[in-house]
């Protein structure tokens, strides 16, 4: 859940904490130096917060920070912060990453486990616990994305013509296990199987509102959700960095088929294609344009309702900056958003952003898509750690009819 503003960043072990993937090892000439991270698409490292913070506080001191990622270790972070959102209100959080190695050779990749706990001013509940775990000299790749919420949220109904006056508050709690293995066949590309499980339950309308519209409700979304069986996917990723990428494509495809015979409550199969592409402009700057299309269809079946594409409930909660998340349902979601990311001072430190995005959704038993719903704003970049390239994401986005708000993430938004 992307919520972070104010925020203290302390780090042990080595500088490369928030990591990605795709990072890889140098050999080192001098064995006593160590394997280092390649910076991959940057001339120079810049400054990022630690570096300030390290400077102001120890530079009577004669500190030194050692910029070499130690791949012989646990290297990890934790971050305790505040922040807002338009879902949660002002948050409480802390999280924490660990960053290790799991070969040794030039090409190796840096594999992650990242966790937090969330606690919003709704009483909203978010516990995430990801990994993204190389092995086998990074032929196989597992990546497991699971979630605990119990999350106080607004629905507006289906399709993209709902009224933003007439949203209904419901509580629930959720348990979301999204766990694959994939095997690399060719450079770039990967390809396997997993299995998904999703459940809500708890469901129950908390607006006050009439009895007859409360149990329309509460028939439709019913008291429990429950959606598990296998995933398909195939991918092919060139990015040097996934948290901050500067070049390179993402294809992404995965089908789902939940099956009643697995404790599913209805079979359905799904079809998501995403794909994001991302360009240096100009071409001899740290400037990107970056562009992001996700389809997300329902192929058949009854898809339950909190399982429906929605507005921010990708993965990584990311899509629609100008609504609130669940703001837009249906059966399927058409989603295209382009970025441009650009340096503000020279040394990397800060920098911004500007973007637009356009949502469409088709109603519960159309497959036609109703109206285009566009989105568009600006932010800033603080940069936290110049290794990896990752951010602090401050966005304030604009949608229709006076729609609109802040939105912050720990990462790029794609």
């Amino acid at each position: 859940m992307p919520i972070l503003v104010l925020i203290i960043f302390v780090q042990i072990g080595a500088k490369a904490q928030i990591v990605d993937s795709a990072n890889k090892i140098n050999d080192s000439t001098n064995s006593n130096k160590g394997l280092k991270i390649e910076v991959h698409d940057q001339d120079i490292l810049g400054k990022d917060i630690t570096d300030i913070v390290t400077h102001f506080f120890y530079k009577k001191k004669g500190v030194i920070q050692d910029s070499n990622f130690n791949p012989h270790k646990f290297n990890y972070s934790f971050v305790p912060a505040a922040g807002y959102t338009l879902q949660t209100g002002f948050a409480g959080i802390v999280s924490a990453n660990l960053g290790f190695y799991n070969y040794e050779q030039k090409d190796a990749k840096l594999s992650n486990i990242a966790t937090s706990v969330t606690y919003s001013e709704y009483n909203q509940i978010i516990l995430p616990l990801s990994a993204n775990i190389w092995f086998n000299n990074g032929v196989y790749n597992f990546v497991s994305d699971n979630r605990y919420i119990s999350y106080p949220s607004s629905i507006y109904g289906l399709g993209g013509k709902t009224d933003p006056n007439k949203a209904r508050t419901i509580n629930f709690a959720g348990l979301k296990l999204h766990n694959k293995l994939v095997k690399s066949f060719s450079t770039n590309w990967l390809a396997g199987l997993g299995i998904y499980y999703d459940q809500f339950w708890d469901i129950s309308v908390s607006d006050p509102t009439t009895k007859r519209i409360s149990l329309l409700i509460q028939k439709e979304l019913g008291k429990s959700e429950t959606s598990v069986g296998p995933i398909a996917n195939i991918l092919y990723d060139s990015r040097t960095n996934q948290i901050n990428p500067a070049t390179g494509s993402f294809f992404n495809v995965l089908y789902r088929y939940n099956a009643t015979q697995m404790g599913s409550d209805n079979e359905w199969q799904a079809l998501i294609v995403d794909t994001r592409k991302y360009f240096k402009f100009p071409a001899n700057s740290q400037n990107v344009l970056a562009f992001w299309n996700l389809e997300w269809l329902t192929l058949s079946g009854k898809i339950p309702y909190l399982n429906m594409p929605s507005t921010g409930w990708d993965d990584q909660y990311n899509s629609g900056r100008g609504y609130i998340q669940s703001r837009f349902r249906g059966r399927n979601m058409s989603y295209l958003e382009s970025e441009y990311r650009f340096q503000i001072s020279h040394n990397g430190l800060f920098g911004g952003v500007v973007f637009a995005n356009v949502q469409s959704y088709s109603g519960d038993l159309s497959s036609t898509y109703a109206t285009l719903l566009p989105g568009y704003g600006a932010g800033v970049r603080f940069k936290i750690n110049k290794h990896t390239r990752t951010n602090i994401c401050l966005d304030y986005g604009i949608g229709k009819n006076g729609s609109g708000g802040f939105y912050v993430n720990l990462g790029e938004v794609f």
